[in-house]
């Protein structure tokens, strides 16, 4: 075999340098080749890495986890005299906002919900909107 033949390696079969293992057939990706610059795997990421710190928010589906209101306001029962408060929590259609949107943790939202009741009982909330 001549000097400038591919098949002859470093000392190794294959022609790869005495430093790399056998290579799989996926190539140093996703099964395990060296990792990204973080240090933390494939992903990267961690204190060193990439895109500075960390905050909460962003991401695909969603920010930040909402706070219920009345557990911040340090209320035990909501008010059904309270129209100012309750208006937030109603749709512009006449609707109670659920839990989801609101944020607004489950004992709250059934307190909430007994209030907008009571309030619309007594004429103080409309029930719905003329749309038509």
């Amino acid at each position: 075999m001549s000097d400038n033949d591919p098949m002859v390696g470093e000392g190794r079969p294959g022609g790869r340098p005495e430093g790399e293992g056998p290579r799989s057939r996926f190539g140093a990706g996703a099964q395990g080749g060296r990792p990204a610059p973080g240090g933390r795997g494939p992903g990267g990421g961690g204190a060193g890495g990439g895109r500075g710190p960390r905050r909460g928010g962003g991401g695909r589906y969603g920010g930040r986890r909402k706070v219920c209101g009345f557990c911040v306001d340090n209320i035990d029962e909501v008010d059904y005299k309270d129209i100012s408060r309750l208006r937030r929590y109603i749709s512009e259609r006449g609707k109670i906002e659920p839990r989801r949107k609101l944020g607004t943790c489950a004992r709250h939202q059934r307190s909430l919900t007994t209030a907008i009741k009571r309030a619309r009982h007594v004429a103080l909330l409309p029930f719905t909107t003329a749309s038509r």
